[in-house]
């Protein structure tokens, strides 16, 4: 019989806490994906990251089939969670699009 292996994860109250983020600006290059978390909100003229993420191509994909499924978990139980525009994204001087 195969022996499932835990992981000790450690979450220590600052982070726990959380930090809000209604924007996630997305780079990469040939080696790494970085995700900055932003938080933008009216009447602050500059956004500010509030946490950045910086992952290898493998997990950022792992990340990703992670969130399709608890996407499609959390629509099962609650519904369709509907986009009701295109966000609008900062003017930025960098990208992954290179």
């Amino acid at each position: 019989m195969e022996e499932k292996k835990q992981i000790n994860i450690e979450l220590k109250p600052e982070i726990a806490r959380g930090s809000y983020s209604n924007l996630a600006i997305i780079t990469h290059s040939n080696s790494e994906f970085v995700i900055d978390f932003v938080q933008m909100m009216p009447g602050v003229p500059k956004p500010e990251v509030t946490n950045r993420i910086i992952m290898t191509p493998e997990h950022a994909k792992r990340l990703l089939n992670a969130l399709k499924d608890n996407l499609s978990k959390f629509e099962e139980q609650f519904g369709e969670i509907k986009l009701t525009s295109a966000p609008s994204l900062p003017p930025m001087g960098f990208g992954g699009d290179a």
